[in-house]
């Protein structure tokens, strides 16, 4: 019943922007500090709508969305320091919030013991939301079945100009793309890198969502995306088809964080364990089509489990690392230099 509900509510019009706050302090209806919730969030609404007005229901609490980007919502956490303005960071790789660890309270929640192996962080910095294998895609009408296996078929000079990609200066997912290809072929990560940049031949997207539409369309023949984005697609009538590397590929997590001095801490605290709560975690499956944290909460039937696509122990702390040197390569175009 309670999952039924939540699922009620993607069907309303949901209007749960930082610009209403205002509104509803000039109407009388803002409730005392204690009663009061700040979230920054990077999930589109279609996600953190209809979780925020449940919880909203169930808790009696008054929740402050405030949306952009990861990289934007991160750097003004950090910019807040000691007077942080929100509470809960709600979206985001692991890989961007690793990098601003320092801003989060380490939480550890009442289900943890429930995670699925591999997603739980050392030290709690963060509380993992849902699953995102990354996943290649091809236009049945262009590239005939099997034509697409993996990893290394990306730096075929066959696909040049015709691989649908975004910029991992701008996509977070685009560059844990990038960092699980390189961590599945077996050559020098930089020569690798150089030659899947030359292949791509100038087209890099500047949008992650702009990839399955290139396909789709035929622009471009084949893509990198996360299967979540790829199944909504599907769902939608694009025409594309998903393959998942032979080489493995990675299913990171996007989290939840607890700001380090947070005014509604404990309301904070409430509201982590709500986004890994059995429920919300079935709502990730059904509705997100994304691939949920829990053990006890099976992925879709029609989906290959994870052991079966072969997931690799994708080290977050390497890709964190390796970032800055990998935008400067990639951006000036020195891949195939150093090692």
């Amino acid at each position: 019943m309670k999952k039924g509900r939540i699922a009620a509510v993607l069907a309303g019009l949901l209007f749960l922007t930082s610009c209403q706050a205002p509104d509803r302090e000039v109407a009388g209806l803002a409730p005392p500090e204690e009663e009061r919730l700040v979230v920054y969030t990077s999930h589109k609404e279609e996600v953190y709508g209809p979780i925020v007005k449940e919880f909203e229901d169930r808790t009696g609490l008054w929740v402050e969305v405030v949306t952009g980007g990861t990289n934007e919502l991160l750097e003004r956490i950090a910019a807040e320091g000691e007077e942080p303005q929100c509470d809960v960071m709600f979206g985001g790789g692991v890989e961007s919030l690793q990098l601003y660890e320092d801003c989060f309270e380490p939480y550890t929640g009442a289900g943890a013991e429930l995670l699925k192996p591999g997603l739980r962080p050392e030290g709690d910095r963060w509380t993992p939301f849902s699953s995102l294998p990354v996943v290649l895609i091809y236009n049945p009408r262009l590239v005939a079945p099997g034509r697409l296996r993996g990893w290394a078929d990306l730096l075929d000079p066959e696909w040049r100009g015709k691989i649908a990609f975004a910029d991992p200066a701008v996509s977070g997912s685009s560059y844990t793309a990038a960092v699980t290809m390189l961590s599945c072929l077996k050559g020098d990560i930089w020569e690798e890198l150089a030659r899947f940049e030359g292949n791509l031949d100038g087209n890099i997207l500047e949008d992650s969502g702009d990839v399955v539409t290139a396909v789709d369309t035929g622009s471009c023949w084949v893509g990198v995306t996360l299967e979540e984005t790829a199944l909504k697609r599907l769902g939608q009538g694009a025409s594309i088809a998903i393959v998942y590397p032979a080489e493995g590929t990675s299913a990171l997590p996007d989290g939840t964080a607890l700001i380090s001095g947070a005014r509604h801490r404990d309301n904070a605290v409430e509201f982590l364990e709500f986004v890994q709560s059995e429920d919300v975690q079935a709502l990730v499956v059904s509705d997100f089509a994304r691939r949920s944290v829990r053990t006890d909460v099976a992925d879709r039937e029609e989906l290959p489990r994870e052991e079966e696509i072969g997931v690799i122990d994708y080290d977050t702390h390497w890709a964190s690392g390796l970032k800055e040197e990998f935008l400067e390569r990639w951006e000036t175009g020195k891949g195939g230099e150093g090692g």
